[in-house]
């Protein structure tokens, strides 16, 4: 890691980039990065809002750098707002290049989630 970078949040998720996930150039798409930015905001939100959630929208999402097949992509998570029936998370997505041994913020996006009653409509979202 830089010494002036540091990720921002609650680290929520890690996982290793493999083969399958790459264009023939060796970096990973994007979609996976991003599905996996999707997946630790589910887990962060459901477990605020202490039941199911489902993503109403990701804004501000820009790629800086490449995640390449080895690099382990950690994805930090920080709750921003919490309002009737959202959370509303920053995610940043890191990449530990451990050929380096360094990490690099690769992307970071705002995800927007929704909690769910058992019906599936928009229920309140619990006090902490």
């Amino acid at each position: 890691m830089t010494d002036t970078a540091k990720p921002r949040g609650e680290l929520t998720l890690r996982t290793l980039a493999m083969p399958g996930d790459a264009n023939p150039a060796g970096d990973i798409f994007g979609g996976w990065v991003m599905a996996q930015m999707d997946l630790a905001s589910g887990i962060r939100a459901a477990e605020r809002a202490k039941g199911r959630v489902v993503t109403a929208a990701v804004k501000e999402m820009a790629f800086e750098l490449p995640v390449k097949i080895g690099d382990t992509l950690s994805v930090y998570t920080d709750v921003e707002r919490v309002g009737r029936t959202s959370i509303t998370l920053i995610v940043e997505a890191w990449a530990h290049r451990s050929r380096y041994a360094k990490m690099e913020k690769v992307t970071a996006g705002t995800f927007i989630m929704v909690a769910l009653d058992e019906e599936g409509k928009p229920k309140q979202v619990p006090e902490e």
